[in-house]
């Protein structure tokens, strides 16, 4: 075991957080405990919970969480209130948002965006030290959100059509579903949240949105910007105990449209509060087991580097990361040689160094990361790179597994986190049929070089999961592309145009075509 590692894990955390970053800490203090409901942004006073830092603090030799803020746990009243603010906002399709036409709600998002991007250095902080994710890796999340957000707002305009068939004529034109309960999830929490936000707020929907447990503080100093920018109700924000303020909103029957980012075991829990399922739009982007294929003739150089980043870039904890690597056996032992190597000289630090690992949100976390190391490595597997599996406190040094097999948790689960398991095979239909098997159909990567065995492994999969990477780990961009799954893996398809389409219903005003032009007119107003 490398001493210097293991020093530099030990010692890893700071006696305070950078002077820089105070400015944010005092804002999530202010601000903390307040919410926007119906336009009105207002201090919570009931119960509440303490929001900390991943980062430790070493106060005279003893690691301490870092508290960041106070959140509120609301209460049934209060997310019932949200609720009914969205539905009065939204009026059975006769309120103010969804009359507007899309020009005008166009107009509303530009101001958003424009008071959005003045909160940037706050936002991005808070998310650093909510979630422990890079500085850098925030703001490209911060940027690439605003990007997201004009792009959508460049694309509604493409969206009406004019159809003339048969001697018949129809302008097309697309109208929201209605009321909707957004939440996101703590590992993007602005941005995956905002690819299904924003969407549905520009096709004149009303919404809902429940923070995540963790990385709701991020979305607190854009409060004011929605509140300026868009109508009274159009948008709320709750936080607290999901089965205290998701299930009576639920249960209400009033929600016409259910965008969830997160595991699929809570959104089948959430749904069996719904009395009328089939009715109610649902987009949904779970769990995956993204594999990694690695054919003998595989550039092993380029193969290693692309796997490090697939696999820990931010921990693990994402949804794209590859959570499976199956190595020809040919090659197994040298590539597993080259990989563990590579990701022993992966630096640890906190957030706003940012190096390639940071603390992992929680000690729950940390837990359960070693809890399938253990199990892996009670059923055969290694632990077969420097310091894998360290842990302190919440910094968790990432741990490869080899071999793996099916009798193994991390097998089959989702990680979710830095343990990177590597599984050996003989014959690529191996991998293939437990990819087919497997509950999970999110993506999958090939690395080889002969396009006859690539095309194998394609025809092989292209049923099973929605995106094959040639050569290159999975990723959900760039954000034109398709981006769903199939299994467990999601529900409906998220892109620019797909998010817009998926949060809407087309209406067709139609007539014989000696009513052309008033059909022409007439479709102005939907």
């Amino acid at each position: 075991m490398s001493l210097e590692l293991k020093s530099k894990i030990e010692n890893v955390f700071p006696t305070e957080i950078p002077k820089e970053f105070q400015f944010a800490v005092a804002r999530g203090m202010m601000e903390g405990l307040h919410y926007l409901i119906n336009g009105e942004i207002v201090p919570w006073s009931g119960e509440t919970c303490e929001v900390f830092s991943p980062v430790c603090v070493n106060r005279d030799g003893k690691l301490e969480p870092f508290k960041l803020a106070d959140s509120p746990m609301m209460d049934e009243a209060t997310a019932l209130r949200a609720l009914d603010a969205a539905d009065k906002a939204y009026d059975e399709g006769r309120g103010v948002w969804p009359q507007m036409s899309l020009e005008q709600r166009t107009g509303c998002i530009k101001n958003f965006v424009r008071l959005m991007k003045q909160e940037r250095d706050t936002v991005v902080a808070l998310e650093m030290l909510e979630i422990g994710k890079t500085k850098k890796d925030c703001e490209k999340e911060f940027d690439r959100t605003v990007e997201y957000i004009e792009r959508t707002v460049d694309t509604m305009g493409d969206l009406k059509k004019y159809l003339s068939e048969a001697g018949t004529v129809g302008s097309v034109a697309r109208q929201p579903h209605g009321t909707m309960l957004c939440m996101g999830p703590f590992n993007y929490p602005l941005n995956e949240t905002f690819t299904v936000l924003i969407p549905a707020l520009a096709m004149g929907n009303t919404v809902v949105v429940k923070g995540p447990k963790m990385g709701m503080l991020c979305s607190v100093p854009l409060y004011d910007a929605f509140r300026q920018s868009l109508p009274d109700g159009v948008i709320n924000f709750i936080n607290g105990d999901g089965r205290t303020v998701v299930t009576p909103i639920m249960k209400s029957g009033k929600l016409d449209a259910f965008a969830f980012i997160g595991g699929s075991g809570t959104y089948d829990a959430i749904l069996k509060s719904c009395p009328n399922p089939r009715s109610m739009y649902k987009n949904a982007g779970l769990e995956a087991k993204n594999a990694a294929i690695i054919l003998p003739d595989a550039d092993l150089e380029s193969t290693v580097k692309e796997c490090v980043s697939g696999a820990l870039s931010f921990n693990g904890q994402r949804c794209t990361a590859l959570k499976i690597l199956y190595v020809h056996e040919s090659i197994a032992d040298d590539f597993v040689k080259k990989y563990s190597e590579a990701v022993s000289k992966l630096s640890v630090g906190m957030p706003w160094e940012n190096p390639n690992i940071t603390p992992v949100p929680d000690l729950a976390s940390a837990k359960r990361f070693k809890e399938l190391v253990d199990d892996a490595v009670g059923k055969g597997a290694k632990v077969v790179n420097e310091c894998g599996g360290v842990a302190n406190q919440t910094m968790f040094f990432p741990a490869v597994l080899y071999p793996v097999n099916d009798s193994m948790r991390i097998y089959r689960e989702e990680q979710f986190g830095p343990v990177s398991p590597v599984a050996v095979y003989s014959s690529v239909d191996g991998p293939i049929d437990a990819i087919n098997n497997s509950r999970y159909g999110q993506q999958v990567s090939i690395f080889g070089t002969h396009e006859g065995e690539i095309a194998h492994v394609v025809r092989g999969l292209k049923n099973a999961v929605s995106r094959i990477n040639i050569n290159t780990q999975c990723m959900r961009g760039p954000d034109s592309f398709p981006f769903t799954g199939r299994k467990d893996s999601a529900v409906e398809t998220l892109s620019i145009t797909d998010a817009l389409l998926e949060f809407s219903r087309p209406v067709v005003v139609a007539s014989s075509e000696k009513n052309a032009e008033l059909v022409k007119r007439l479709g102005e107003l939907v």
